[in-house]
């Protein structure tokens, strides 16, 4: 047994991916339900209209979480269903905001503790045209603070918040490649406005400035509870271990990833190597900007699916504008043709537990130790799409999966004393996996499309209970 008596393990969703109600009781569109509207950017042509229609089952779906016997439970906040129009000065829709008091309180009388985001890429689409969202920082920061106000006020007894989930990819696949609402890039065969080589970096600070201000604001509540961001990212190992480029190229595209957010809220700015290929492309903090952001985290929030192979790219080579990554190749194999580990339905994602760890403790060390809560981690598996239910439900190679990762992690915790305090499934829910639709699933309970969006838990999700209970100190434990 290695990890604390009082862990919280539990499941993550988010709104627009599971409570489909996209304009029941008020409800506005998102950038989410626009750029899901323009042909081609969702695989399949679908939408989180509908989704598993949680806003509905909401019931159903605190029954399901008591019955597989998580304690914690991760959901996001649509904006738009609280404030339809998302400005500090928009009237505030009492329908939406009752229904996630309504939902946290019935958690809580479950025994289920709610850990809430307050936006998971899904910005009201009415900001976005008003004055061009994350590129307006004074306009969105104030309305995200305002908006983030109104939530702490309505739930009090939450008491475990992220203000965003992935920062990274609403400023990185946003405004680079466009491959993420709201769509803006340089390639004008994608998006007939944007920038790649600024609109990134200007949308990643607007979001630590916002993170920044709802921290404070959090903070004068007295609330009692905690408040952090959640940041993605894998880990990255040289893919010619003996070549210090190669060396040097892993921890660099890390930093791109992880530090370009955790740098200026740990150690008070973006990281020298960010700024060495970036120059004047990536923001400078004022005075006031860095007081904000600097120390805004109670935990350090970790998404992580995978890890990679990172290859230098020649120094002769002048790194593209429009490069996200450090100027590196990102594989997933290494030199000697190795996979990092077995395919899964996303080629780029492949299992590799030992990534879990060393992450984990890279983390730890560079930021001198936060307490980290995993707020996702979790597989899709391939072909699973084309499974019928009674097959899908047997997803084995996902029990694996989370075996080896928490068995990592317990590692960490444990070997490393790395301070991990909870760990979040991805996903309770078979649900709108972005651009990708429905055609991967990463849920460890089956929901039947065919039949009504009935639920369904698969052996994933019913192994984490003794999985966590093996793991998980007893009181009387030393």
């Amino acid at each position: 047994m290695s990890l604390p008596k009082d862990f919280l393990w539990g499941f993550a969703t988010s709104a627009y991916q599971i409570e489909g109600a996209a304009a029941q009781d008020g409800r506005a569109p998102s950038i989410w339900d626009t750029f899901c509207d323009i042909p081609g950017k969702i695989s399949d042509g679908s939408s989180g209209a509908v989704a598993c229609d949680s806003y509905n089952r909401w019931r159903e779906d605190i029954s399901l979480l008591k019955s597989l016997g998580a304690k914690v439970y991760r959901f996001s906040i649509s904006w738009s269903r609280v404030i339809p129009l998302g400005g500090r000065n928009d009237p505030i829709n009492q329908k939406g905001l009752d229904f996630y008091v309504r939902f946290a309180e019935a958690l809580i009388e479950a025994g289920i503790q709610p850990f809430i985001t307050l936006f998971h890429w899904d910005l009201p689409d009415a900001l976005e045209k008003r004055y061009g969202g994350l590129l307006n920082q004074d306009e969105f920061a104030a309305d995200f603070e305002h908006y983030a106000r109104i939530i702490f006020a309505a739930i009090p007894r939450c008491k475990h918040w992220n203000t965003f989930n992935e920062p990274w990819a609403s400023a990185a696949m946003g405004y680079g490649p466009g491959r993420m609402a709201p769509g803006r890039t340089s390639d004008r065969t994608r998006s007939p406005e944007g920038d790649s080589a600024r609109e990134p970096w200007l949308a990643g600070h607007t979001l630590l400035i916002a993170h920044g201000l709802a921290v404070r604001a959090y903070r004068r509540t007295g609330q009692g509870g905690e408040i952090g961001i959640v940041l993605n990212g894998d880990f990255a190992y040289p893919w010619d271990a003996d070549d210090p480029a190669d060396v040097e190229a892993a921890t660099r595209s890390i930093e791109f990833v992880i530090s370009w957010f955790a740098d200026p809220i740990y150690l008070g700015d973006y990281p020298a190597s960010m700024r060495a290929q970036l120059g004047d492309r990536l923001p400078q903090f004022t005075d006031e900007e860095r007081e904000l952001v600097l120390g805004s985290n109670d935990f350090y929030g970790m998404n992580h699916y995978t890890s990679v192979y990172v290859r230098h790219k020649p120094r002769s080579a002048r790194p593209a504008e429009e490069d996200l990554q450090g100027h590196v190749d990102v594989l997933t194999e290494n030199k000697a043709g190795e996979p990092i580990g077995p395919e899964t339905q996303l080629p780029s994602m492949r299992p590799h537990p030992r990534g879990f760890r060393d992450l984990l403790v890279w983390v730890s060390r560079r930021y001198h130790g936060p307490k980290i809560y995993v707020t996702e981690n979790g597989t899709s598996i391939k072909g699973e799409k084309d499974l019928q239910r009674a097959e899908a439900l047997h997803d084995e190679f996902r029990v694996d999966y989370f075996r080896n990762y928490v068995h990592a992690m317990a590692d960490a915790v444990r070997e490393d004393k790395v301070d991990v305090r909870g760990y979040m499934a991805w996903s309770l829910l078979d649900n709108f996996e972005w651009t990708q639709g429905y055609r991967v699933k990463f849920g460890t309970v089956f929901v039947d499309f065919r039949d009504h969006l009935k639920r369904y838990p698969k052996n994933s999700a019913r192994s984490l209970e003794f999985l966590f209970n093996s793991l998980i100190k007893t009181s009387g434990a030393q």
